[in-house]
């Protein structure tokens, strides 16, 4: 009898935890005679993957066994790849050259862009797929909506260092990215008080400041500026300089979400729309930097921790959400009981239908873990809530 045969993909931002969901995955997989294909670089894996070139499967496609997953969750990152692509929204110059004037494209706007539903449905029949776990953020999952919609069986892992996936409490990379930042920032005090200065640190968050939030409240720096809340330069600065002030090392910190921005102005973007519609961004806290230099002659150290939040190995937590939601999707296919996301509320695993990841934009509480007016995190009541304040 032929086995069952499913596929996991790992789309957007890589994130410590990954592998180990992917491991888990699998293991149960094999656990219950299921074959599992892992498909690389994301959705651009079932995109780029040619009916008419066997090479493409060896490229794009790999059956996965035991062995290949048996260390994989001892690193950070995805060990399948991933990239940005979106199938329904294909940009001309990004369209493979066996699929230009194929007939499965179709044109969905004036600018040329290309929905290749169609055609990702049939690789996925191709490939004899039976049904599908995708892991990322918003983005990722977004297109795993539309392949649900069109009936494919799909059981999503929320991912995502900002935490900002609707629908869930936690996504994979949150706990590791805020245990990094709050380290590095404990080395930064060594460098910035030697100096006795005031340190900027910008930290990933478009539109969820709770990478910044967190971070400011377990690492204790003086302030903390959230993308839900535009600020004021000149208070601010003060604030700072009232902070190094009171210090006895004379030194200051704050923390920015790269999605902030301040009264009266706009986030900070740069270079072209990726397929989901999104800009670059980045560089708020050097403005702010040279601003606060600018009202209060003091200098500065800005540092950008970018990458180095989501790099290397997942911590504890990381790991044991990343396994329980991958062992959480295989019982969810067992059943049969496609089209959900599995998720985290109130500290328990549950499941969301997947589309309700649509519905809404996932935000830090601000009403409840932030005093806006003096731009500092403040948990105004711990009884009853979640122990990671999202």
């Amino acid at each position: 009898m032929k086995k069952k045969r499913l596929a996991i993909l790992t789309g957007g931002g890589d994130v410590p935890g990954l592998n180990s969901a992917i491991k888990a995955v699998v293991l149960n997989a094999l656990e219950s005679d299921y074959e599992v294909l892992g498909i690389r670089r994301g959705w651009g894996g079932l995109l780029w993957y040619d009916l008419d070139d066997p090479t493409t499967y060896d490229y794009y496609v790999k059956l996965l066994g035991i062995e290949d997953v048996r260390r994989i969750d001892r690193t950070g990152g995805t060990f399948l790849h991933t990239s940005r692509t979106n199938p329904r929204k294909v940009r001309a110059d990004d369209v493979p050259e066996f699929l230009k004037d194929s007939g499965y494209g179709k044109r969905i706007s004036e600018d040329g862009t290309i929905d290749f539903t169609d055609y990702i449905i049939k690789v996925i029949e191709h490939l004899e797929i039976d049904a599908l776990i995708p892991i990322g953020g918003d983005d990722t999952l977004s297109y795993a909506v539309r392949l649900s919609d069109e009936g494919f069986p799909v059981v999503a892992i929320p991912k995502t260092m900002d935490n900002d996936v609707f629908g869930t409490d936690y996504c994979i990379g949150f706990s590791t990215a805020i245990t990094r930042t709050c380290n590095m920032i404990t080395d930064m005090r060594t460098s910035i008080g030697s100096h006795e200065r005031i340190g900027i640190i910008e930290l990933f968050g478009r539109n969820s400041g709770e990478t910044s939030l967190i971070s400011a409240y377990l690492a204790d720096v003086d302030r903390a500026i959230i993308s839900e809340v535009p600020f004021n330069f000149e208070k601010l600065a003060n604030y700072l300089l009232e902070d190094k002030c009171n210090n006895p090392s004379n030194y200051a910190i704050m923390t920015i979400s790269e999605g902030s921005y301040p009264e009266g102005g706009e986030i900070i973007e740069t270079g072209p729309k990726d397929a989901y519609g999104h800009r670059k961004l980045g560089g708020i806290g050097e403005i702010v930097a040279e601003e606060i230099r600018r009202l209060t002659g003091q200098n500065f150290i800005y540092q950008k921790f970018s990458y180095l939040m989501r790099c290397g190995a997942p911590d504890s937590l990381d790991r044991m959400v990343a396994m329980s939601y991958g062992s959480l999707a295989l019982q969810l296919i067992r059943k049969g009981d496609f089209g959900k996301m599995v998720a985290l509320q109130e500290g328990k695993y549950t499941t969301v239908p997947l589309d309700y990841i649509l519905t809404g934009k996932k935000y830090a509480n601000v009403e409840a873990y932030y005093d806006a007016e003096n731009y500092r995190p403040k948990v105004k009541n711990f009884m009853g809530v979640p122990m990671f304040l999202t």
